[in-house]
């Protein structure tokens, strides 16, 4: 195999990323499948582009650390604890404002503002996965109805609209 320095070459992060969809958030992610010389040696970016009021909504890393920079805009991040405590660790971040999340935690980051936000990650690892509550819904093959909805522990009955159960109904193929 002959290695050569597109093996280890990156173009495009300076480009913002398309925030025109319901998160208001997007992640261009840079790992072992973008730079193949990444591979062993432990390490990947990530630019993250927020939209006003934009979420990158709360998920995990099981194969890394995330360190996160602030380059433009604020976020209110913050991740939370493993149990019994759970506790939320957050912080608001301005530019030039660093935040780790520790590897598995569950971590989001929420633009506060009225402006764009950008921030950069460097995660600890080549390939560290991502996982997203949502994932829960879409998984193959799909998780059974009623092990979802004893954990979270929902009924057909429940007197109130419940629009965040439709991910629930369209992937699951039932009713609520």
């Amino acid at each position: 195999m002959h290695v050569n320095a597109e093996d280890f070459f990156f173009s495009g992060f300076n480009k913002p990323g398309n925030t025109n969809n319901r998160l208001g958030s997007n992640v261009t992610t840079v790992n072992v499948n973008q730079i193949a010389g990444l591979n062993t040696l432990g390490i990947s970016l990530a630019r993250i582009d927020y939209a006003p009021f934009g979420v990158n909504p709360p998920h995990t890393h099981p194969r890394a650390t995330e360190i996160l920079t602030v380059i433009e805009g604020t976020l209110h991040v913050g991740f939370i604890t493993s149990n019994p405590q759970n506790r939320l660790i957050f912080k608001v971040l301005n530019a030039g404002d660093v935040f780790v999340f520790p590897q598995g935690l569950i971590h989001f980051q929420f633009n506060r503002g009225h402006k764009k936000a950008v921030a950069m990650a460097r995660l600890g690892s080549q390939n560290p996965g991502r996982i997203e509550a949502k994932d829960l819904f879409g998984s193959n093959p799909k998780i059974d109805a009623s092990v979802l909805a004893k954990a979270f522990q929902v009924d057909k009955k429940l007197p109130f609209n419940r629009p965040w159960l439709s991910a629930f109904e369209t992937n699951l193929g039932i009713e609520f």
